[in-house]
């Protein structure tokens, strides 16, 4: 079975996977990565404000939105060096990469991986390590798999991969790839603590992690270890920033003009 779409974008073929692109507007390039079972659609309320000022460029990760799963496991590492082909094939040079919870670590890979891709970063809801998240995320994480398929119908995310999945079948098969890859134990601390790129922090003040382990990886980059100066001249030295936005949760950021505002404000300070 396959879907029809209508949708503005094309496909460009990297890594051996038929990536969806769109791209909105003009200026400097910015690439929005959206998160686990979302598209590149998840932006379009705050897309105004992302285009005002830059070409924004949305990616639907491998197995999400139109963009269908290929074999291979769903890996953020993989789809990072997807991201930086894709930025290569597109001819863009250097780009701005705003993350979101799965497409935030993604774009952390991209930085990690890749950093002459990357001009400045911004990394939402992204802890560095698999323990900082909740025990009860945990816990929910754990039932995530095709058994839960039926369980979604109804859901967003459901509704999403029906319109516009080119193989709308495969929904219980990407849920097998995500719990897998909840499933894997982590800890990024020391590639974070080696960044060059300029990196904003960014988390809900309600977050799946407590806003002290965001904290915590600012401090990996040279963060709040003293005052910053009348200048700034006490500032990390790589430019990094953190930002926990207030009144919002996991799930609520990246739909709030806070996430857009905040991380405009970051990439725009040169």
């Amino acid at each position: 079975m396959t879907a029809s779409t209508t949708a503005p974008g094309r496909y460009a073929d990297v890594n051996g996977v038929h990536l969806y692109v769109e791209t909105h507007g003009s200026g400097r390039p910015l690439v929005l990565l959206h998160g686990g079972l979302a598209s590149g659609e998840m932006f379009a309320p705050l897309l105004p404000a992302f285009t005002a000022d830059h070409q924004v460029v949305l990616v639907d990760l491998q197995g999400h939105g139109r963009t269908a799963d290929v074999d291979r496991p769903l890996d953020a590492r993989l789809m990072a060096d997807d991201v930086a082909a894709l930025v290569d094939h597109l001819g863009l040079g250097p780009v701005d990469v705003v993350g979101y919870s799965m497409g935030g670590k993604v774009a952390l890979d991209v930085a990690i991986r890749h950093p002459g891709t990357v001009r400045r970063l911004v990394a939402a809801s992204v802890p560095v390590r698999r323990d900082a998240s909740y025990p009860e995320i945990l816990a929910q994480q754990e039932q995530v798999g095709a058994a839960a398929a039926e369980f979604m119908k109804g859901t967003p995310m459901y509704e999403l991969y029906q319109r516009v999945a080119p193989r709308p079948e495969d929904f219980p098969r990407l849920l097998d790839k995500i719990g897998a890859a909840l499933a894997q134990d982590f800890d990024v601390t020391e590639e974070v603590r080696g960044l060059t790129v300029p990196t904003l922090i960014m988390a809900a003040d309600a977050d799946m992690a407590p806003p002290g382990h965001f904290v915590e990886v600012f401090g990996l980059l040279g963060g709040g270890r003293r005052d910053g100066g009348w200048t700034g001249e006490g500032r990390p030295e790589g430019g990094h920033a953190l930002a926990i936005l207030p009144g919002l949760t996991h799930y609520d950021l990246a739909s709030s003009p806070l996430f857009a505002a905040t991380a405009l404000a970051f990439l725009d300070r040169d």
